[in-house]
């Protein structure tokens, strides 16, 4: 099975939404109805099945990340399922301010903990049932709690976003729920860097799941023009 990457630049401007492809349709439609529960992903961390995690800094980010800073410093990163994303700690090194959000408990303390780092842990009064952990040395800033009880509310916007494996694991028939949440957690000057697949979905049914260039188009086309690069 082939998998290519396709990264995605979205600027917040106006622009027209590029057309969908009806080759796409039959493929779209093999995972539409595929759900995985938050429990389920809670047991994947649980039994250290996370073939998805990486060991050190994505080379997506890396290779794009002037374009996503775009001359600016100390900038606001949202990781949307953060994982234990080694790319965090990275990018609070580099002075930025991070804060994810990530369902696995786990995940969380093994995030700090393999980063060498000191955390104080609390309940958030607005979201029943979740936590909050704060770096002590860094300006880290993880929520365990359900992706779409997180908004705007809780930690205000941010100037930028990397979606390495968010939009791709998300259920299909949750994709406009998540993008009205991650359009309203973006900031006037927000640059949202976005890592999609394509592959063929007979042989694969996610997740992560096939989310094609014109969806995505689609999803952001009221708020963002988009720059993209295809990489196999």
């Amino acid at each position: 099975m082939v998998i290519y990457h396709v990264i995605l630049l979205l600027v917040l401007s106006r622009a027209a939404a590029s057309p969908g492809q009806a080759n796409l349709t039959s493929m779209l439609a093999l995972q539409a109805e595929r759900v995985m529960t938050l429990g389920e992903w809670e047991e994947r961390w649980h039994d250290d099945r996370i073939g998805f995690h990486q060991p050190d800094v994505h080379k997506l980010l890396e290779n794009n990340i002037e374009k996503v800073l775009a001359g600016r410093a100390e900038v606001s990163f949202f990781f949307p399922l953060c994982g234990k994303a080694v790319d965090m700690k990275w990018l609070a090194d580099m002075g930025h301010s991070v804060v994810g959000v990530e369902i696995s408990e786990k995940a969380i303390k093994q995030f700090f903990e393999e980063s060498n780092l000191t955390y104080s842990e609390e309940p958030v009064a607005a979201i029943p049932g979740a936590k909050v952990y704060k770096s002590s040395e860094k300006n880290i800033t993880l929520y365990q709690c359900d992706l779409y009880n997180f908004s705007s509310s809780i930690h205000g916007q941010f100037g930028a976003i990397w979606d390495r494996g968010s939009l791709v694991a998300i259920n299909p028939q949750d994709r406009e729920k998540y993008a009205s949440l991650i359009i309203s957690l973006m900031a006037k000057d927000c640059r949202y860097l976005l890592d999609t697949l394509l592959y063929n979905a007979e042989l694969h049914k996610g997740p992560p799941f096939l989310v094609p260039d014109e969806q995505v188009h689609s999803l952001f086309a009221a708020i963002s023009s988009c720059c993209s690069r295809w990489m196999p």
